[in-house]
C-alpha cells in the first residue's frame, strides 16, 4: 500500500530551488489523494448524493479544493487568470452547519464529473506552473507567495479528512468494498480497562511568529499564548467502544440529565440511542468504518460528538464519585508536551497520516503512561475556539477562524488517523460544531485547573439572538416606534445631497437592512460584520425568494414569519450591495475610499473602539460622512472597562462618549449634527426592550 508524506513543509531550511522541489511534490501527493479518496464511490452519479441533508453533495466538495486554490491566488495578485468563472462561483463557499435545518434544499444545477474533473485539472496545471516559476525567498513567511500556495495545500489535508467522514455518512452501499488502502484489523471484544493517571504540572506555552514560522500555520495559531496548568490527571487511554458501551448499556442516552441544554435539542433531533456510526442487528453491534461495516471492535475508540463526550462524563463521575471532565486546550498541551508527544509522532509511532485507513486499539501506541496522545481519533476539548493576543486574520483568507469565534465551536486535538500535514503539529488549532462527526473522540481529566476562557469579544451566541434581529430589522413596527434601520437611513437622507453617492459601507451591518436602504441612494454597499451568521441573512435575502425565522412568543413556544426583500422595496437596488466578513477593529486595506460609513449601534459593542476611531477616518473621502449610532451601552461583556469611550469617571470627572468622539475625530470631521432616534426591540410577545440611540453625524475635511 502507498506511503504517504505525513508532516507539513518545514520553511526556513533548504534552499529556493530545493523547497520549490519540495512544494511540488506535497501539492501533488495531496491534490492526488483528494481525487483518490472518491473512487471509492462505485458510480460517477453518486457525486450528486448528499451525505446527510445539512451538507451539500459530495461534488462540491470535489470542485471546492480546487477553486480555492484559483480564487486564493486570485485575491492574492498571483494570478488574473480565471479557468471557468461559474465553477469559482458555485464551488467557492460551503456550508459551516449554522443550525440543524440551515441548509436550503433548493435544486442546485451542478456540472457533470467529467466537467469537474476536467477543472481540476486544468487548476492542477496553473499550480504546477505556479510552483514552477514564482519567484520567492527563504525563509517562507505568511507574505510571501508561496505561502498562498501552501494555505491551499493544507486546505485539501483538511478537506480529505472531512470529505472521508461525509464518506462514512453516505449510504455505504454507493461505496465500493475494495481496500485501496490500509486497514488495522486488530479486533477485540476485550478493551483495557481505563484509569487516571498523574500529569505533573507546568507552564504551557504557544509562540508563533508571522515573520517567521518554521512551520505553515491558519491564522489563530500565531501570537502569543502563556498558561500555567497545575498537576491534574488524565485517562490513560482514549474512551474506547466497550467503554463507552456501559454508558449505552446503562441507558445513557435516555437519562437527560447527563446532557446539556444544547445537548438535549440534538438529542432530540436525531433521536440518537447509541453513536452515530455504530449499527445493531439481532442484538449484536456493528461498527460503520469509511467503506466497511465490522463486527463492533470494543478496544478501538468510540467516535462520537460532544454533546455525547459530555454526557459521557457525567455518567462517568457518577460512577467513580468525582468529577471528570473533557479536558481544557491547556491541559492537552500540557499532556502533549509531558510526554514529548511530537517526538514520537516524528518516529512515526502513532495512527496518524494514513498509516491506516481506520482506527486502531487504543492500548496500540503508547506515550509513556499514556496512549493516543496523537493520532487515532482528534480529542474533542471543553474549550470553545477563541483569538490569542494579537490574533489577526491573513488578508487572503480573512474568514478562516473568526467565523468560529461564537462559543458554539469546540477545540479538537491531537489528529486523527487521516490527518496530514498541518494537522498534526502540536501547534494546530482546529474547531468543529459541537454536534459534528470528524473521527474525534476524547478523553476525561480529573482536574482543579479553570477550563473557562474568557467569552469572545463581539458575539453573537445564539441562533434565537439572529431571528431576534431579524425582527428588529424586518419585522413589525410597535408602540409607534418606527423601524429603526429604515428610519435611520431616512433620517440621514438630507445629509446626502452634499456629497458624493458612489461608495457607502454598513460597518456592523448585523443582517442587512440598513444595507440594503442605503442602495436606494448610493452605486454601491458593502456591508461588513464580525458574525459569518448575521451576514448569511443578508445573503439569504439576496439570493433567495424569501427567509423565514422564528420569533419567541412565550417560553419555548414562538411564531413563524417569513419576510422578502420585495416586502420593503428593495428587491430592485439587491444587486448593489455586497456582505463581507469583517472585524471592525482590524479591517483589510482594500476597504477604503467611502462616501458613507454607516456605523449602527457598534461602537460599544467593539473589543477595541479606539483601533476604530483611529483607522476610519483613512477610510471616508473628503466631504464624505462617518455617521455613528449608539446608545452607548458600554459593557465588559463585550468591551473591557480600559477600552471604553465613556460611561466612566476619570480624576473625578464624568467622562462621556460624545466627548470622546469629539476628541478624536475634530482633526479630521466637522460634527454636523446629533439625532436621538429611538428603536424598539421585541424579545418576546410581552417583553420588548426601548432605547434611544444617538446619531452623530461627520463630515470629512
Amino acid at each position: 500500500m502507498e506511503s504517504y508524506r505525513k508532516d507539513t513543509i518545514r520553511l526556513d531550511e533548504g534552499t529556493v530551488e530545493e523547497k520549490r522541489a519540495e512544494i511540488r511534490n506535497y501539492f501533488l501527493q495531496t491534490y492526488e489523494l483528494d481525487e483518490k479518496l472518491f473512487d471509492l464511490l462505485e458510480d460517477k452519479k453518486y457525486f450528486y448524493k448528499q451525505p446527510n441533508k445539512l451538507r451539500q453533495p459530495l461534488i462540491f466538495y470535489y470542485g471546492h479544493t480546487a477553486t480555492f486554490f484559483m480564487n486564493k491566488l486570485n485575491v492574492s495578485n498571483i494570478t488574473t487568470k480565471r479557468i471557468n468563472k461559474k465553477f469559482e462561483s458555485i464551488f467557492a463557499i460551503g456550508v459551516d452547519e449554522m443550525s440543524w435545518d440551515d441548509l436550503n434544499s433548493e435544486n442546485y444545477d451542478w456540472p457533470s464529473f467529467e466537467e469537474v474533473k476536467q477543472y481540476r485539472n486544468e487548476v492542477k496545471s496553473l499550480v504546477l506552473e505556479i510552483i514552477d516559476n514564482i519567484e520567492f525567498t527563504m525563509p517562507i513567511d505568511w507574505e510571501s507567495p508561496m505561502w498562498i500556495i501552501l494555505m491551499g495545500i493544507e486546505h485539501e489535508n483538511i478537506h480529505i479528512e472531512t470529505s472521508s467522514v461525509l464518506l462514512r455518512e453516505l449510504d455505504i452501499k454507493y461505496l465500493i468494498k475494495d481496500e485501496i488502502f490500509q486497514y488495522c484489523n486488530e479486533f477485540s471484544q476485550k478493551y483495557p480497562q481505563n484509569e487516571l493517571v498523574d500529569v505533573k504540572g507546568g507552564d504551557v506555552l504557544l509562540e508563533k511568529d508571522h515573520s517567521n514560522p518554521v512551520f505553515y500555520g491558519w491564522d489563530n495559531e500565531f501570537a502569543f499564548h502563556k498558561a500555567f496548568i497545575k498537576d491534574f490527571k488524565a485517562s490513560k487511554y482514549l474512551v474506547s467502544n466497550g467503554e463507552f458501551l456501559e454508558f449505552v448499556k446503562d441507558g445513557g442516552y435516555s437519562k437527560l440529565h447527563y446532557f446539556s441544554e444544547d445537548g438535549l435539542k440534538w438529542l432530540d433531533f436525531k433521536q440518537a440511542k447509541m453513536p452515530v456510526f455504530w449499527l445493531k442487528k439481532d442484538g449484536e453491534y456493528f461498527l460503520r468504518e469509511i467503506n466497511r461495516i465490522v463486527p463492533l471492535p470494543l478496544n478501538y475508540p468510540v467516535d462520537i460528538n460532544v454533546y455525547e463526550a459530555e454526557a459521557f462524563c457525567k455518567y462517568k463521575s457518577e460512577k467513580l464519585g468525582f468529577e471528570v471532565r473533557l479536558p481544557s486546550e491547556d491541559e492537552y498541551y500540557r499532556l502533549n508536551d509531558y510526554v514529548n508527544a511530537q517526538e514520537k509522532v516524528k518516529n512515526n509511532e502513532a495512527n496518524i497520516g494514513l498509516n491506516f485507513f481506520n482506527q486502531t486499539p487504543v492500548d496500540k501506541y503508547d506515550f509513556d503512561d499514556f496512549y493516543d496522545v496523537v493520532g487515532n481519533v482528534w480529542q474533542w476539548s471543553i474549550t470553545p475556539t477563541y483569538p490569542f493576543d494579537g490574533f489577526k486574520t491573513h488578508p487572503a483568507y480573512d474568514d478562516f477562524t473568526t467565523p468560529t469565534f461564537d462559543d458554539r465551536h469546540a477545540l479538537i486535538k491531537g489528529g486523527s488517523f487521516i490527518s496530514l500535514g498541518n494537522e498534526i503539529l502540536r501547534s494546530a488549532r482546529y474547531a468543529f460544531r459541537k454536534h459534528f462527526f470528524q473521527h474525534a473522540g476524547f478523553r476525561y481529566v480529573h482536574s482543579s485547573n479553570d477550563y473557562r476562557t474568557k467569552l469572545n469579544n463581539n458575539v453573537y451566541e445564539t441562533d434565537e439572538q439572529i431571528s431576534q434581529y431579524c425582527e428588529f430589522h424586518y419585522g413589525d413596527e410597535y408602540f409607534g416606534v418606527k423601524n429603526f434601520p429604515k428610519n435611520s437611513v431616512e433620517i440621514l437622507k438630507p445629509y446626502l445631497k452634499d456629497c458624493q453617492t458612489k461608495k457607502a459601507m454598513d460597518l456592523g451591518c448585523s443582517v442587512g437592512r440598513s444595507t440594503f436602504e442605503l442602495a436606494k441612494y448610493f452605486d454601491e454597499v458593502l456591508g461588513i460584520d464580525f458574525s459569518a451568521n448575521f451576514i448569511n441573512v443578508g445573503v439569504k435575502l439576496k439570493k433567495y425568494d424569501s427567509l423565514t425565522f422564528k420569533v419567541a412568543t412565550q417560553g419555548e413556544l414562538f411564531e413563524e414569519k417569513t419576510v422578502s426583500l420585495k416586502d420593503f422595496d428593495l428587491d430592485e437596488i439587491k444587486d448593489k450591495v455586497t456582505f463581507m466578513q469583517g472585524d471592525a477593529c482590524n479591517l483589510k486595506d482594500i476597504y477604503t475610499g467611502y462616501d458613507l460609513i454607516f456605523c449602527s449601534n457598534l461602537i460599544d459593542r467593539l473589543y477595541y473602539p479606539q483601533k476604530f476611531l483611529d483607522d476610519v477616518p483613512n477610510r471616508v473621502n473628503k466631504d464624505g460622512l462617518l455617521v455613528l449610532l449608539s446608545p452607548y451601552t458600554w459593557l465588559e461583556d463585550y468591551t473591557p472597562k480600559e477600552n471604553w469611550l465613556g460611561g466612566f469617571l476619570k480624576d473625578n470627572k464624568e467622562v462621556e462618549t460624545l466627548d470622546t468622539l469629539k476628541e478624536n475625530l475634530k482633526d479630521k470631521f466637522e460634527l454636523l449634527e446629533t439625532i436621538d432616534v429611538p428603536f424598539v426591540i421585541r424579545e418576546t410577545a410581552r417583553k420588548h426592550q426601548h432605547t434611544l440611540s444617538q446619531m452623530s453625524i461627520w463630515k470629512k475635511i
